[in-house]
């Protein structure tokens, strides 16, 4: 499997930040590895912004996140979100 890019990480970011519109954060201060819900990253955010993320992915990237188990993995983090992402493109199918 190939690893996510620094440049998809950037992405996703950009994506989360713009879709439940924060401001005064700084891409640099949300850690790629820290949990998105509930941990310490510099996005504190909610179960409602859970599903507007999994809406934004989805019609960005044309990914279908039909199961809320996959859901709550893929979004656990900046790299949880990414490795989904790159799987999915690396092998449509799955």
């Amino acid at each position: 499997m190939t690893e996510p890019t620094q440049e998809l990480k950037l992405e996703i970011k950009n994506l989360i930040i713009s879709t439940l519109s924060i401001e005064n954060i700084n891409l640099d201060d949300v850690d790629d590895e820290k949990p998105l819900f509930g941990g310490d990253n510099a996005l504190t955010l909610d179960s409602v912004d859970a599903i507007e993320i999994i809406m934004a992915i989805q019609r960005t990237y044309g990914i279908r996140i039909a199961d809320q188990n996959l859901a709550r993995q893929v979004i656990g983090s900046i790299n949880s979100i990414a490795r989904f992402i790159a799987e999915q493109r690396e092998n449509p199918t799955s």
